[in-house]
């Protein structure tokens, strides 16, 4: 069965998408939950509005991300952490640690989720870590861990 996406489905595709589907499944979940449309000849005109909008704000969302990055990027971010002997954090610095920082300082705001620490941070120092604001812009956040 064809049905238009009202809403991005994992593994299925994003809003406005028209995707052939078990009957069952169409019948079962998607359309009562409201998470699909039949594919009727009306609907696939709605459908592409809908990939039209979908197309517009993931642009200005790519072009704010880039923003961000492109004032971050340049930057090194202090994080205030205790340190005991030598430069060994108590505890580690963590992505909700870099976000507050990151805020406090610039002043621009960055979703704890969004930041990837590949490693803990348990030494004082400088580390890199990288932040994905959306799929297409990656970009790394210099920090540098001193004692508070």
């Amino acid at each position: 069965m064809k049905v238009i996406l009202r809403n991005d489905l994992q593994g299925l595709g994003k809003r406005g998408d028209i995707v052939d589907v078990a009957d069952g499944y169409a019948r079962n979940f998607l359309l009562p939950k409201g998470k699909a449309i039949i594919a009727t000849d009306g609907a696939v005109d709605q459908a592409a509005k809908m990939r039209r909008a979908r197309d517009l704000r993931d642009a200005s969302d790519r072009d704010a991300a880039s923003t961000v990055a492109s004032a971050l990027v340049p930057k090194v971010i202090q994080v205030a952490a205790r340190v005991g002997a030598e430069g060994r954090l108590f505890g580690s610095v963590t992505a909700a640690d870099i976000a507050d920082a990151v805020e406090a300082q610039t002043s621009i705001v960055i979703d704890r989720r969004k930041i990837d620490v590949a490693e803990q941070i348990k030494t004082s120092g400088q580390h890199v870590v990288t932040a994905t604001l959306h799929p297409e812009v990656s970009f790394p956040i210099t920090i540098e861990v001193v004692a508070s």
